[in-house]
């Protein structure tokens, strides 16, 4: 990009009303706009500072980071581009996380307890003596540094606790990406070695053989087996479970299509948690038996099949589909009726339903499935995502071991 910038003196003589006769010095930068190709000054009262800037404008020139001053955003202007980017690509209740979250960016910061933010951020009730904490809002895009997201990451660990402030770092790193190419404003490098809680417990999941044992009672379990046999065979998330349709289980191309979620009152919600949460998971032979056998039973929505995992109906003689039934099953009835009765009978450790998540993903990072592949499969944007928060161990130490010696031997 080329950028030519003279550098010129000025004298101003200006009368005052006493007759005073003043003399200013300026130095001026004159230059054409590389983008724009306006023409451009910029006056300076001491020469190296305009020679400091004469520097900057040539070297960011260079570089193809010559932006316009006057049309750098503020972190805040950015974090509302970002979010009016995420309307329609994300759920609602998701859209309304980040929102929240990016309270803790823009500022200002309530330095109090956790429910006087939360009486501050929804109600506008301030605390006696309150004090606030300016965060990120008001500075310029080309004037942000690495070191100002650091002091800020530790505000909001103070205040807020780990979890949040990186949350808020992740979304302000998907803001500076975005107001990068659309602003064309450099963004700053993230600040490393942040970390996570270092002493967050991991989610409890079960062993390879406890999955086994599992879904081989599954299959032999025409009724309810599918229910919580489904998301070890094929990764979802609950609300992705429960919304999904019968249109969206293709059993030629042997995918499952997820394209919704249910919200937690039963409604469908057409779109995923997140952009990446829309995909398509391939069909195990195990899952394709499960389901095909499933779809006879299935209580249809007036005469049509309708949601793979509705609410129940009255039995019928096998394999005659049961009558009435059809419409949303909540996730709490979900759980009372199929998740716990499963464990219980089977006299396996509980685990959650979205650990069996986890399990999915652990078991085949376990058997060398490449992250790329596990992440998209997951849906997940990331895969650090898939490698820091849901690989876990699937298998003891004595495994490592045998395949250690396996390459050794």
């Amino acid at each position: 990009m080329d950028l030519s910038v003279s550098l010129t003196q000025r004298t101003r003589r200006r009368t005052l009303t006493s007759g005073e006769v003043v003399v200013q010095e300026r130095w001026v930068l004159n230059f054409r706009d590389p983008n724009s190709r306006d023409r451009r000054q910029l006056f300076f009262s001491r020469k190296k500072d305009a020679e400091a800037k004469l520097r900057e404008l040539v070297t960011k020139a260079a570089a193809g980071a010559y932006v316009d001053e006057r049309n750098v955003p503020t972190v805040a202007v950015a974090l509302d581009h970002w979010l009016s980017d995420k309307e329609g690509k994300v759920k609602r209740s998701t859209l309304d996380g980040y929102r929240v979250v990016s309270k803790a960016i823009r500022g200002p910061l309530l330095v109090g307890t956790r429910l006087e933010r939360h009486d501050f951020t929804e109600r506008g009730l301030k605390p006696k003596n309150a004090r606030f904490l300016p965060m990120l809002g008001e500075v310029r895009l080309d004037k942000l540094t690495t070191a100002m997201i650091r002091t800020w990451h530790r505000s909001v660990v103070e205040q807020c606790g780990q979890y949040t402030a990186n949350r808020a770092k992740s979304h302000l790193q998907s803001a500076l990406a975005l107001a990068e190419e659309d602003f064309r404003v450099r963004a700053p490098s993230m600040p490393t070695g942040l970390g996570r809680q270092r002493h967050k417990a991991k989610k409890a999941i079960l062993t390879s053989d406890d999955i086994r044992t599992l879904i081989a009672a599954a299959r032999e379990d025409s009724e309810c087996g599918i229910f919580y046999a489904f998301p070890f065979l094929a990764g979802t998330r609950p609300s992705e479970q429960l919304g999904l349709l019968w249109s969206e289980v293709d059993f030629d191309k042997n995918i499952i299509r997820i394209r919704r979620v249910q919200e937690r009152d039963g409604s469908l919600t057409e779109m995923t948690k997140t952009e990446a949460g829309t995909r398509d998971i391939p069909m195990s032979a195990v899952l394709r038996e499960m389901l095909l056998a499933w779809r006879l039973r299935c209580p249809r929505l007036g005469h049509e099949l309708h949601r793979v995992f509705p609410g129940p109906g009255r039995l019928q003689p096998w394999p005659l589909p049961r009558l009435g039934g059809g419409g949303a099953m909540l996730y709490q009835n979900y759980r009372v009726r199929y998740w716990v009765p499963a464990f219980a009978k089977l006299g396996l450790p509980y685990v959650t339903p979205h650990s069996a998540r986890h399990s999915f993903i652990s078991t085949l990072q376990a058997q060398g499935i490449e992250v790329g592949l596990v992440a998209q499969i997951a849906g997940h944007a990331n895969p650090n995502v898939t490698l820091g928060y849901y690989t876990q161990a699937v298998r003891g130490g004595s495994a490592a071991i045998a395949a250690l010696e396996q390459v050794y031997g």
